[in-house]
Order: structure tokens, then C-alpha cells, then sequence
């Protein structure tokens, strides 16, 4: 009789560490099946001083506008920036082609934002080849860039070589929206480091829904406070052109280059 017992003992346990054991490796397989949103940092973004709640909101948002599969695969962007100048950013090359429109006579800078000796001026219609008027646009264009691609792919750019991102506090927005504040600092990165951005993320769309510029980072009140909205799809990227009293106007997302229009 003792035996017999003992051999039902024996079975039960060695059932318990079977179910036991099936029960671990089910856990284990929905967290592996778990969606991860794959989102790395940019080399030099500032990880150590900004926060895992900041990331995380920045990484849904990055998902939400496209995936970041979708943005590092994007080939060319074109945009009207507020009627005053014309872009064409070759991604992948970072050829940029910028026509200012308002300029007494037509004006139009092609660089390269990667490679400062690459730049060609064309000014009423006659190619400047003067090293000093090529050094001084070349300067004149990357600066330009650096500004009006800023309010168009900003959202893309939350974990940016030199962001420190942190999360600031939950706030309505100009419309009314309750949204998640994200700060943006800057280390040595753009022509202006100084500057601070406060980043409305809307809690229930995932967006960028508005934000604020302060000159400096520690500035109480904003210079401004514009609206980001109007979203559109533009071949699988999430785009927003309304900016409050002025708009992003002729945007445009290609899949391939458009090299033919840079001499370089």
C-alpha cells in the first residue's frame, strides 16, 4: 500500500513539473510575441539624462507617423516652406535643393548638408563659381535647412544626436487636448543649442499635436506656441502641415532620388 502511494506521488509531482514547466515556457513565448517598436537612438543622442517615460512616448509617435522603417527608407522630401522658399531633400545623398521665392532675383542654392564643398549658386540665372559667394551660401543653405526641415520632420527627430528628452508634465493643448509635454534641450548640435522646444504629444492619437520654442532653456514663456496638425499620408509617412497663421504647403514624399536635380 505504501508503494502504491508513493508511485502516485512520484506521477503527480513529475505531472506538476510538466505543467509547471509548459506554464513557463507559455510566458515566455508571449513576451517574445510581444511587439517590440524598433526605434534606436541616434549615435550622440543624450540617453543617460533623459527620460525612459519621454522615450517611450517618442517611440510611439514614431510609430504612429509611419514606422521608423518607413522614415529611414524615405528617399525624398519637397516642401513650400510658408511661401517664402522651395525644398527638395535628397535623403539618402543629403543633397538639398532650396529656391527662395521671395528673393529680388531668383536665388537657388543646391548643397550638400554632409559635405560642405559641395555647393552650386545660381543668381538671375547665372552660375556663381566665386569660392567666397560659395562659401557664404553654402553656409547661408545649410542654415536654411537645418531651420525649415525642423518644422516639418521635427516629430522623427525626438531621440536626435544631441536631444536630451525629458518628460515634463501632462497639459491641454491651444485646442483643448489632453496631451503628454516633452522637452527638447540640445548639446552642441544646429546653429542654435540654446534653444528649448516643449512637444505636445496628443494621450489618445500618438501625435504631435503642438509645440512651443523658447530662444533659451531657461526661458519661462514661449516665443511661440503653434499648432502641428492636418495630418495627411504621404507614401506611408504621417505628415502635418498646419502651423497656425501659416501652413507647409506642397508637401510631397517620393520612394525614389530625384539626383537630376542636383549638379553634384
Amino acid at each position: 500500500m505504501k508503494n502504491t502511494w508513493y508511485h502516485v506521488f512520484v506521477a503527480l509531482f513529475l505531472c506538476y513539473g510538466c505543467n509547471n514547466q509548459s506554464g513557463n515556457q507559455s510566458t515566455v513565448k508571449e513576451k517574445e510575441s510581444e511587439p517590440q517598436i524598433l526605434n534606436p537612438a541616434s549615435p550622440g543622442f543624450n540617453l543617460d539624462e533623459s527620460d525612459e517615460q519621454a522615450i517611450k512616448i517618442a517611440d510611439e509617435v514614431m510609430q504612429q507617423m509611419g514606422g521608423r522603417q518607413a522614415w529611414d527608407n524615405m528617399k525624398t522630401l519637397s516642401w513650400n516652406f510658408f511661401g517664402a522658399r522651395k525644398l527638395v531633400w535628397d535623403k539618402p545623398s543629403g543633397n538639398v535643393n532650396i529656391d527662395f521665392l521671395n528673393s529680388p532675383k531668383p536665388l537657388r542654392i543646391a548643397l550638400n548638408i554632409h559635405d560642405s564643398t559641395k555647393v552650386q549658386l545660381d543668381m538671375d540665372g547665372k552660375n556663381i563659381n566665386h569660392p567666397d559667394s560659395l562659401a557664404k551660401y553654402g553656409k547661408i543653405g545649410k542654415s536654411v535647412w537645418i531651420n525649415d526641415s525642423y518644422w516639418v520632420v521635427m516629430p522623427f527627430k525626438l531621440k536626435d544626436s544631441g536631444v536630451t528628452l525629458q518628460y515634463a508634465r501632462q497639459d491641454t493643448t491651444l485646442t483643448g487636448e489632453m496631451a503628454h509635454v516633452l522637452q527638447l534641450t540640445f548639446t552642441e548640435v544646429g546653429d542654435t543649442p540654446q534653444n528649448k522646444y516643449e512637444v505636445y504629444v496628443s494621450k489618445e492619437r500618438k501625435l504631435v499635436a503642438q509645440w512651443a520654442f523658447f530662444r533659451e532653456k531657461d526661458q519661462e514663456k514661449p516665443i511661440f506656441n503653434r499648432p502641428w496638425d492636418d495630418y495627411k499620408d504621404y507614401n506611408g509617412l504621417l505628415l502635418a502641415s498646419e502651423r497656425g497663421p501659416r501652413d507647409i504647403t506642397e508637401l510631397n514624399v517620393a520612394d525614389k532620388p530625384m539626383d537630376k536635380l542636383f549638379n553634384f
